[in-house]
């Protein structure tokens, strides 16, 4: 099963260009922000957590940066300081902000092997924005580690109704269906998980593997 990912400020591709940009102007906060999301997402937490805390010293405060800040935090195993960080980022979130930081809060819970608090944030991020697919996604996986087919089930579809493009809702909605005997809609659903991700390796083993089940019915 594979859990949405940390939501970690917004991807950015034009890394390049922004260093070049900083190097013009060392106080632009889009490009710091966009150097620091790049090193979070290149396994470099501690790095990030340098550009987040240079954005906190120039006096720009609000829960995005606190999530991110906690992120690094605890990816950094900074885990006191990123339980403070997300409680600053709840303090400071507003009606379209809360979801993402409850998400976070969810996803960090999951790393830490909390479910009962991972269940809570992401009902918590639904009741804030029932349109987060990511935090559907996620309650569908906590309610197959319980045994819960039917309810994950609705909570994947859910998932991929809102964000087609999810490619681990379809991927998890998959493994599901296999592990139900549903082998058609195991195979429909791998390949739009491989549609929406086709690096993805764990869809392209799974993909092969029902391609062997198929040639022996």
């Amino acid at each position: 099963l594979v859990l949405g990912r940390s939501r970690h400020g917004d991807t950015d591709q034009s890394v390049k260009w922004y260093k070049s940009v900083f190097q013009f102007d060392a106080s632009c906060v889009e490009a710091i922000a966009c150097i620091g999301t790049h090193n979070f997402y290149s396994d470099m937490p501690e790095i990030a957590l340098r550009s987040f805390r240079r954005l906190l010293q120039m006096g720009i405060s609000n829960s995005e940066l606190y999530t991110n800040i906690a992120l690094c935090c605890f990816y950094s195993q900074q885990y006191d300081m990123a339980l403070t960080c997300f409680e600053r980022a709840v303090t400071l979130s507003d009606k379209e902000s809360a979801a993402d930081v409850w998400y976070n809060i969810g996803h960090v819970a999951v790393g830490i092997g909390d479910s009962n608090l991972a269940y809570q944030a992401f009902q918590l991020a639904l009741i804030s924005d029932n349109n987060h697919a990511e935090a559907y996604n996620n309650l569908a996986v906590l309610e197959m580690r319980k045994g819960k087919v039917e309810q994950a089930r609705a909570y994947f579809l859910a998932a991929i109704s809102i964000n087609q493009e999810l490619y681990e809702a379809h991927y998890n909605l998959s493994i599901l269906s296999e592990s139900q005997g549903d082998l058609n809609t195991s195979y429909k659903e791998v390949r739009k998980s491989i549609e929406a991700f086709p690096s993805h390796v764990d869809s392209k083993n799974l993909l092969s593997q029902l391609k062997q089940y198929f040639t022996l019915l």
